[in-house]
């Protein structure tokens, strides 16, 4: 079984989703939604570590009022950056030795299953580079800037990234070594498909949700309480993508 470090970028300012809290500290059905994620990973056998990487801004606050938990769950709190792709890259510094992959994962994705998280981890291990994602099942059109229609994107074989992202740890330390000061990536496997490495896909679903905005909160309460971790596979098709067109 090969030993995973998972990183948690949880340092994002949250522009899109308003009011004076940071998404990842918001609370989720009386839970901040960092919490929720950190806990997918907690008691796993393969999980070796976990990091959480927060703005510099909120070290401080976060190691004071949350000393409790991050203590009880053994995390690693480090300092991470103003955008997504630097925290990941601190965070790097400080993976355990032990740890043969790394696993990136959404501070605000807390509706993951367990059954997705096995998948990606085995494919992995195998492959050296796998990721969640989901086939997007709406009709796709690209926007201009006035909000006219240019065209209509053909959505075969399209799909939306997700997290958990999953690398060897080589993989993934050398990539970000190697990436350039003008790119600011927006996921790691955007990161990873610069060096020629091949990313296998894990399908999930779009119950995987990720907050950005504060109506995604309603929608992520709904699906913590609907689904089980232990669900095997994709849910029969339901309200929010029957509607998808």
């Amino acid at each position: 079984m090969a030993k995973v470090a998972v990183i948690i970028p949880a340092a994002g300012v949250g522009k899109r989703f308003g009011g004076d809290v940071k998404k990842p500290f918001a609370q989720l059905d009386n839970r901040p939604i960092f919490i929720r994620s950190i806990e997918l990973f907690l008691n796993r056998q393969d999980v070796c570590q976990v990091i959480l990487a927060v703005g510099p801004d909120d070290y401080d606050v976060v190691k004071d009022k949350y000393a409790a938990q991050i203590m009880f769950m053994g995390l690693k709190l480090v300092k991470g950056g103003q955008q997504r792709f630097e925290s990941v890259r601190l965070a790097l510094e400080h993976v355990d030795e032990q740890a043969e992959l790394i696993c990136v994962h959404d501070a605000v994705r807390p509706c993951v299953l367990e059954n997705w998280i096995d998948a990606v981890f085995a494919k992995a291990a195998q492959t050296g580079a796998a990721i969640l994602a989901a086939p997007l099942t709406g009709t796709v059109k690209r926007v201009g800037g006035k909000g006219i229609i240019d065209e209509t994107v053909p959505r075969a074989g399209l799909y939306q990234a997700q997290t958990p992202q999953v690398f060897r740890k080589d993989l993934l330390v050398q990539a970000y070594a190697e990436l350039p000061d003008d790119l600011h990536p927006t996921d790691d496997a955007q990161v990873v498909e610069r060096t020629g490495q091949r990313i296998t896909v894990v399908k999930s679903d779009h119950r995987n949700v990720k907050i950005t905005s504060a109506g995604d909160m309603a929608l992520a309460s709904a699906i913590l309480k609907g689904i089980s971790r232990k669900a095997k596979g994709p849910a029969p098709r339901g309200p929010f993508e029957e509607a998808q067109w």
